[in-house]
């Protein structure tokens, strides 16, 4: 089942603290991103935070879950958990600044 948009709103209105976030919609579902980096996916109304030992400190007790078939593990969040905005926002935060810089793209050589 896909996102429903109204569920990206109220995300993205509870974290909007969190940085420059944006959100992308790939495939019926969404990654979201702190100043251009990908630090969770938004699939089936639930938020799933990339695994930081960072994250891991902030997080506690939550449930692991896979954003899709195949994918490594992430903190599966459903919408119920997203009420301690300071928390969820702390959480993007230290998963932000714990991941890497993503690489440049490379360009395609011409023939």
């Amino acid at each position: 089942m896909p996102t429903n948009s109204s569920t990206m709103d109220d995300l993205l209105e509870r974290v909007h603290s969190a940085g420059r976030v944006t959100s992308r919609k790939m495939f019926g579902e969404y990654c979201l991103y702190i100043d251009g980096k990908p630090v969770a996916f938004v699939c089936d109304d639930c938020l799933f935070v990339k695994i930081t030992d960072a994250g891991k400190e902030l997080a506690g007790e939550v449930e692991l879950g896979s954003a899709y078939p195949g994918s490594k593990p992430y903190f599966r969040l459903p919408p119920e958990a997203w009420t301690g905005r300071d928390w969820l926002v702390r959480l993007l935060t230290a998963t932000f600044h714990a991941l890497p810089v993503p690489k440049p793209k490379s360009k395609k050589k011409s023939k």
